[in-house]
This record gives C-alpha cells, structure tokens and sequence, in this order.
C-alpha cells in the first residue's frame, strides 16, 4: 500500500503527504488516479475484404497523475494557509517530481501541473490537482549499477602465513569481465548510461547482446578524424541509450568530444529487458586496457 508521496516543485523545495500522519503536512489525501499502468494507443489497419483488422504498431501514452487533498487546519496553520501551499508546490505549467513510496518500492516520475482546482466555498475544502506526466512510465529513485571489472575472492579459511617478510597470502584479485549478465526486475525496457574507462591503447570496441544480436562498434580510425587518435590512456567515453537522450562522448584530459560520427551506423542502442540480460565487449586489440560500468534506472508500469 501507499505509505507516503513526496512533492519536490521546480525550486527543489519538497514536502511529504504522509498517509497516516496528514496533520504534519496540513493535507490528507483523498484519492490519487494515474498511477497504475499507462493507456497504450493501438494502431490497427482496417483491411476491406477480410475480418478484422492487421496490427501496425502501438505505443503507450502519456499518464496524467490526478490527486485529491483535503485540507487539514491546526493551530499554526489555518485552511487558507494550507490552500496558499498548494500554490507555492503546485505552480501551474511548471515541472515538478513525484515520489511515491509504498510498501516494496519507491518509484518516482516528472511531471507539469495542468490544473490546480480548489473547492473554496465547501463546508470540507478540497482541492483537484492534475499533473501531466510525459514520460509512460514511474522510474526507481534508486541506480542499478553494474561493474565490469571485480574482486576475485582469493582468502579461505582455514590459513596460516609461512613468512613474517613475503606477501603469501592473497586476499583477492582484482579482474576484468569481458560479460556479464545483468537481472532487470522492470516492466518496460530502459536505456542506460554506459562509462568505459581505458586504461591503454584499444582498437575498434564493441559493445554487444549476443542473445538479440544488438552491437555498438566504436571505429578507431573514424575517431582518429574526429579526435586526432583511436582510444588511448585516460579516455573516459560516455554512452547514453536512454531514450530521448540518446549520444556517445568522449572526454579526454578534461575536454569533452561529440563522437556519434564513430560510431558504426546500423549501431543498436542497448535496452535492457525484463529478465536476464546478457551484455558483453571485445576489442580487435586492448581489450585488457578496458573497464566500464553501467548505470540504469528501473522502469515500472505502475506502482
């Protein structure tokens, strides 16, 4: 169940509507509509001769997040100061970030106030708040983030150590991961931000899924017209699959490059699916010289 939603307006001032304490905040809620599953639009074309129609496409819409607050008086605050508040976190056309926090998650969308309606002359005031939210989906306030390079455990016990001067023991081992499958418990594809680091000279990487066959290749001589080399030492290049944000960086000693242009052009930007997903690299040359970490949030349908 909702425990608590959180309101943080477009100057990053937020406040709690707590559920079960309404008097900390001055409101009680009412009722809260949209934040189930979005609407999808289904495209179909009618076909005269037979039954039915063929599917094209479909895809889902919007959410419109719509929350009824009642107004809670105390000492200190009177039901037209409450009402006042609602001006000051619920500013038409602006942004704001709803955070919703049940009982398993905590996820949280961005949205703009359509419309905020209250019921000034009513015995019980209330007000109708409608937030348009872009996005389809609620997002997870909390990253995943996945390392490609790791710690091998080397230390057991039972053990002893045969010399006060030499380094026997091992307590791990540090390695790199050309693969790594990666569990995405969301309900809708999400795209990720990618970091790989180079610790040395690497020729013509490649970022892949080989269970969907989806590849990103970072050509080395196209970036050697872009950059004046292929990827050396100290290079830290950022990729973006995040829809809508979609673009690849390179920053080297602290200047930052656009290098979409080296990237091969039929390049799928990788997606992470509900499930298990299987992500690796290789390199013609220098692939030992690479590390990177993947950062993505978790797309949930509703809460």
């Amino acid at each position: 169940m909702i425990r608590k939603v959180t309101i943080t307006n477009y100057l990053g001032e937020s406040f709690d509507l707590e559920l079960f304490y309404p008097e900390k905040s001055g409101f009680y809620i009412k009722e809260i509509t949209g934040l189930g599953p979005p609407k999808s639009n289904v495209n179909l074309t009618e076909i005269v001769t037979n039954d039915g129609a063929l599917y094209n496409s479909s895809r889902a819409t919007s959410r419109n997040v719509v929350l009824t607050l009642g107004f809670f008086s105390s000492i200190q605050q009177s039901i037209e100061d409450i009402r006042h508040l609602t001006y000051k976190y619920f500013p038409t056309k602006r942004p704001l970030k709803i955070t919703v926090e049940t009982d398993n998650r905590t996820s949280e969308t961005i949205g703009y106030v359509e419309t905020n309606e209250p019921d000034i002359f009513s015995d019980m005031e209330t007000t109708q708040i409608s937030i348009i939210c872009p996005d389809s989906y609620l997002y997870s306030s909390e990253l995943m983030v996945t390392e490609f390079e790791g710690v091998v455990n080397m230390f057991e016990f039972p053990f002893s150590n045969e010399s006060l001067t030499e380094p026997l023991l091992i307590m791990g081992e540090i390695w790199p991961r050309s693969d790594r499958i990666i569990d995405y418990p969301g309900d809708a594809e999400v795209g990720a931000v990618i970091t790989i680091f180079a610790h040395g000279i690497v020729s013509n990487l490649i970022l892949f899924n080989p269970d969907t066959g989806e590849r990103m290749e970072i050509n080395s001589e196209r970036l050697e017209e872009l950059t004046g080399s292929g990827i050396v030492a100290g290079d830290i290049i950022i990729i973006s699959t995040i829809r809508g944000d979609k673009g690849i960086v390179l920053n080297r000693e602290g200047v930052e490059t656009n290098i979409l242009n080296a990237l091969n052009r039929d390049a799928f930007w990788l997606q992470f699916r509900k499930g298990e997903n299987l992500f690796g690299y290789t390199a013609d040359y220098g692939l030992s010289n690479i590390s990177f970490r993947i950062v993505n949030r978790i797309a949930y349908e509703g809460i």
